[in-house]
């Protein structure tokens, strides 16, 4: 059976999903960037809560842990950073697998934003939830990572099937498609943007995005393909990928 995702608005720009195993009715939390807010949606829902699943330690994907867990008894699961803000019951790196009743998330190494960052990927049912490593047109800012770590992480999502939804943890897209057709004249990304501007004018969501759209349309991911654009010409691809990323950082519009 499949897994549902209820993805709801909290904070001034963050999403909060909670994944509900349909098979065995076992809830789990991605990320807890405001914990009243996730409870209330819990008990809206009649839910009650198995698992929180951290994808990195920032406070905005990890504040909401302790209230979560003694309200709820949840287990959490995280990259060790996490520990930097708050105990996690469970410690997880790259190339584990967690449980949640017959859904299975391979766990994926998406370290740049934070160094230890990781994603979840349900392969059965062909999503993934990447937390900031990668946007809707954009990526996280390299806080702690290079721009070659991070260029690595974006390469291992695009791996992934072009069908898989992405669930990024930020509504961010107007932003990222004002940069992008900055420095990207491509006629698939602008026909993308005015779809955005229209879907946030009537106050939609854009995530979930895909794979397959990320690789035709973002920036980021299409960088060595923009280096001349930014600079870095003749580059390698992380290089060019850097200097987008800095292009983005210094961008004003």
């Amino acid at each position: 059976m499949p897994l549902t995702v209820h993805q709801f608005p909290v904070l001034d720009d963050n999403y909060a999903f909670l994944v509900r195993d349909e098979a065995s009715g076992k809830t789990a939390c991605i990320d807890t960037p405001d914990a009243k807010a996730i409870l209330a949606e819990l008990s809206k829902l009649g839910w009650s809560l198995d698992l929180i699943l951290n994808t990195h330690w920032h406070p905005d994907h990890a504040g909401g842990n302790a209230e979560i867990q003694a309200a709820t008894g949840a287990v959490s699961v995280g990259p060790a950073e996490v520990g930097r803000l708050v105990a996690v019951d469970r410690v997880i790196t790259g190339g584990e697998r967690v449980e949640l009743g017959e859904t299975v998330f391979d766990v994926i190494e998406a370290g740049g934003h934070t160094l230890g960052h990781i994603a979840y990927y349900d392969r059965a049912d062909a999503i993934a939830f990447v937390g900031d490593t990668l946007f809707a047109l954009g990526c996280g800012r390299l806080f702690e990572g290079t721009a070659q770590q991070m260029w690595t992480s974006l390469q291992r999502l695009a791996a992934l099937p072009d069908d898989t939804r992405v669930y990024c943890a930020h509504e961010y897209t107007a932003s990222n498609a004002r940069f992008a057709l900055s420095v990207d004249d491509d006629p698939a990304l602008a026909a993308r943007a005015r779809a955005i501007f229209a879907a946030r004018e009537r106050g939609e969501p854009t995530v979930p995005t895909s794979i397959g759209l990320e690789k035709a349309t973002n920036p980021f991911l299409r960088a060595p393909l923009l280096a001349e654009r930014v600079g870095a010409a003749g580059r390698p691809a992380a290089e060019a990928f850097g200097a987008v990323r800095a292009a983005k950082d210094s961008f004003k519009g």
